[in-house]
């Protein structure tokens, strides 16, 4: 890997290149190194497993000292990749309160700050069919829809169809 940023650069198993990849990212990719995930009212609201987290989005904090705890974000570092929570300080042995930093991914958005209409156009609005089974308004191919078990019995369908061709065959040459 080069020592500038490059876009073009797959991936590599290699931890180093990996964490020399996400320090030398310019922001507007870091951005979206900021996601969260969504909680499951959501995810089922707009189709999407995460999102990037905004100022103003409410979180709960899911690992660390401060597990459980909820509160609305406050300032978000795009550079370091942190998130500050409103209401969430630590305090040092003096008895000094400090501003506490998290990362992304240790959060789960719980109420989402919509007053950004284009920041909820990327999801993917998907909707039930009759048969109960999740479909995506843009495809219209319904294979790759259908589950495993209707696509085995299918396929069992068309097993029986041949031996009972080969069977008529085999009598018919009787």
């Amino acid at each position: 890997m080069k020592s500038e940023f490059n876009k073009s650069w797959n991936s590599s198993k290699q931890p180093r290149k990996q964490v020399k990849f996400r320090a030398n990212a310019p922001n507007h990719i870091k951005r979206t190194f900021m996601g969260a995930t969504l909680d499951k009212k959501l995810r089922e609201k707009y189709g999407r497993r995460n999102i990037e987290v905004r100022k103003g989005d409410e979180v709960k904090v899911m690992r660390g000292k401060f597990k459980g705890k909820l509160g609305k974000v406050g300032d978000v570092d795009v550079k370091n990749t942190r998130v500050q929570i409103d209401g969430l300080q630590r305090s040092k042995a003096g008895g000094e309160k400090l501003v506490t930093w998290f990362h992304p991914s240790n959060l789960k958005i719980v109420v989402l700050n919509t007053s950004d209409a284009r920041r909820l156009k990327k999801g993917k609005k998907v909707e039930k069919t009759e048969e109960g089974e999740r479909k995506n308004n843009t495809q219209i191919n319904t294979d790759k829809h259908r589950s495993s078990e209707s696509k085995k019995s299918e396929e069992v369908k068309v097993k029986e169809k041949k031996t009972e061709i080969k069977k008529t065959k085999v009598e018919e040459k009787k």
